[in-house]
């Protein structure tokens, strides 16, 4: 390797500014930061660190406990990271860097009452315009870091041998504990709305299709006025679509992608109600569309009849006269698990286990009282739009919390390996193109004890 790579420091790289007075006097000039590094195509300004402190206090984290050295070096991985996909040409969209930027000052606002002038002068920028552009740019530069990592480790795999070798390396004494696990069965009842109901909506729809196309009704004032949808009625109706990156539920999507820019589509049926959509402009990969939702009301009849539904189910079960497995798959509308016994898959594991520790809240409230075998009393939910639902619940297995075992834990203990063997390729990554990548540092920071080898001491 060319020594033209060696380490360097900076010197007195500055930004200056002048203040505003009656005449110009540069004597007013004073150093308001500097450059902390330079990796690759990227600077890291002295500001840098601590803006990056005061952003996840914003987000909600805690960085307590961390130096700014520590800060630093992470802040330099990223940028080599970014760097390197910017080389290796992966893909990041404008659009959705700015969706990450959108939804991150969003949060921002939370925290200061919705103000905007707060979140300026706590970020001390001038106008709402520059934090945007400042925070696509923190966006773009994290979200090609996360590209690059993942392409990394996306063809890492391990083998039985691996994963082996890895458990048994471990002391002992030292393996880990996995908590208290649960399998959990559920049966589920939805109030069935009517017939005449259904079509009345449907008829609706029509007749604001009618109203656009012939009479030059405007579809975002029926939107705004009639659309049931909380997310999208006061912007019209108007939602952005990728056909790259799945947002809506598949028939949502299918309609659209359908549509011929100004058309308007023609009633039909989601999970969430009925919609007519309209599909507005496309560029590129992008659809810009608006949509009406309408959701059938269920009558208190068809709720009635939902829960004393359930509930015959229910003494059928204590009864003995039918399984809880059974009484899934006869009584249950939720397609996704009546076949499979009304048996909850774990969404983060895809396996049946639940880890006590780990529980979404609301089902761990709904179990935690329960014996296994036990059938849960009936249970009603209703989500934010107001849809109403009955369910019963048991606990169909459990595993107590336990050291790690192999053959029982091996899925895992097979995570945990796997996971290990990615850090040390991102570890090997990053050694090596620290030494192929053009680095400096300035002499501030060259004391930091880095756990990599930014200052090519070797």
């Amino acid at each position: 390797m060319s020594n033209t790579y060696a380490q360097e420091i900076i010197e007195d790289e500055v930004k200056a500014v002048t203040k505003k007075v009656d005449s110009v006097d540069t004597t007013n000039a004073r150093k308001v930061d500097g450059v902390a590094a330079v990796v690759g195509d990227f600077i890291v300004l002295e500001s840098d660190i601590q803006k990056e402190r005061d952003q996840i206090k914003a987000s909600g984290g805690s960085a307590d406990g961390v130096d700014d050295c520590q800060l630093f070096g992470l802040m330099l991985e990223r940028k080599l990271y970014a760097h390197h996909a910017i080389q290796d040409s992966l893909p990041v969209s404008d659009a959705e860097i700015r969706k990450n930027v959108d939804y991150q000052i969003q949060q921002f606002l939370q925290q200061t009452n919705g103000s905007m002038e707060r979140l300026l002068e706590f970020y001390n920028k001038d106008d709402e315009q520059s934090f945007r552009d400042e925070m696509f740019e923190i966006n773009k530069s994290n979200l090609l870091a996360q590209r690059m990592q993942a392409k990394i480790v996306e063809e890492i795999e391990i083998t039985p041998e691996e994963v082996r070798a890895f458990f048994n390396k471990i002391p002992e004494d030292e393996r880990p504990t996995f908590g208290t696990e649960l399998k959990v069965a559920q049966i589920v009842a939805e109030p069935q709305v009517s017939e005449e109901e259904t079509q009345k909506i449907i008829d609706r729809l029509k007749q604001f299709k009618a109203d656009i196309i012939e009479r030059g009704a405007s579809f975002r004032s029926k939107a705004v006025l009639y659309s049931q949808d909380p997310g999208s009625a006061s912007k019209g109706g108007k939602y952005t679509l990728n056909r790259k990156q799945p947002r809506m539920v598949k028939e949502f999507r299918q309609v659209a992608f359908s549509l011929q820019v100004g058309e308007v589509s023609e009633p039909f049926k989601t999970d969430f109600g009925y919609h007519i959509i309209t599909l507005e402009k496309i560029r590129g990969q992008e659809y810009d569309v608006a949509h009406i939702l309408l959701t059938p009301e269920v009558s208190s009849k068809a709720i009635q009849d939902a829960k004393e539904r359930l509930e015959k189910a229910r003494k059928r079960i204590i009864d003995g006269d039918i399984s809880f497995a059974d009484a899934a798959k006869e009584v249950s509308d939720e397609k996704e698990t009546k076949n499979d016994g009304g048996q909850l898959i774990n969404p983060t594991t895809q396996d049946y286990n639940f880890e006590l520790t780990r529980m979404d809240p609301e089902l761990y409230a709904q179990i935690q009282n329960l014996k296994d075998g036990e059938v849960s009393l009936v249970l009603k939910e209703e989500d934010r739009t107001g849809k109403v639902k009955f369910k019963i619940l048991m606990v169909t297995g459990r595993v107590e919390d336990h050291k790690a075992d192999y053959a029982r834990d091996f899925l895992k203990i097979k995570d945990l390996a796997l996971e290990e063997k990615k850090i040390r390729a991102i570890e090997k990554w990053q050694d090596e193109k620290i030494v192929d990548t053009y680095i400096k540092i300035s002499k501030e920071h060259r004391d930091c004890d880095f756990s990599g080898n930014w200052l090519k001491n070797n």
